[in-house]
């Protein structure tokens, strides 16, 4: 079975209460439902963490990169400091697609650069919960282009 791991950083758990205006009303537990719906469509499973620690999200890929397929990530405030949480992303070897509820490029000038989005395959931002469902989507369409090549 197709495993994709998603990844929400530091303050992602209080969504539906953390400044609504920009993050929406939505929960994170609403979004790993909705996630978990949209994959087992497809036969897939999700395997989801949520941590205000850099190092909790980086023991999470070290763990798990060698049985799962995908990573989908929010990395949170990390996606403009987390120089060792980029790091671990390189090092997976899987497609990696990063998501924002906001769109950082039209947010405060530091929100703008992503350290994080340079080892993923894309970034999906601005579109609230919603990114993450795209997010995913993409992901889904990476993985099957890649099983399809190698089978070619």
């Amino acid at each position: 079975m197709t495993t994709v791991l998603v990844l929400h950083g530091p303050n992602l758990g209080t969504l539906g209460r953390r400044e609504p205006t920009i993050y929406g009303t939505t929960t994170l537990t609403q979004i790993n439902i909705a996630l978990k719906d949209l994959a087992a469509e497809w036969g897939w499973d999700i395997a989801t963490l949520q941590s205000n620690h850099e190092g909790a999200l980086i023991d999470a890929l070290e763990e798990r990169a060698h049985d799962v397929e995908g990573v989908l990530i929010n990395p949170g405030a990390l996606t403009h400091y987390g120089l060792a949480l980029r790091d671990a992303l390189a090092a997976v070897g899987v497609p990696i697609v990063e998501v924002h509820l906001s769109n950082i490029h039209s947010r405060e000038p530091w929100r703008r650069t992503s350290l994080t989005a340079e080892v993923a395959r894309g970034v999906v931002a601005g579109f609230g919960w919603r990114s993450y469902v795209l997010g995913l989507q993409a992901l889904h369409q990476i993985i099957v282009d890649q099983t399809a090549d190698r089978g070619a």
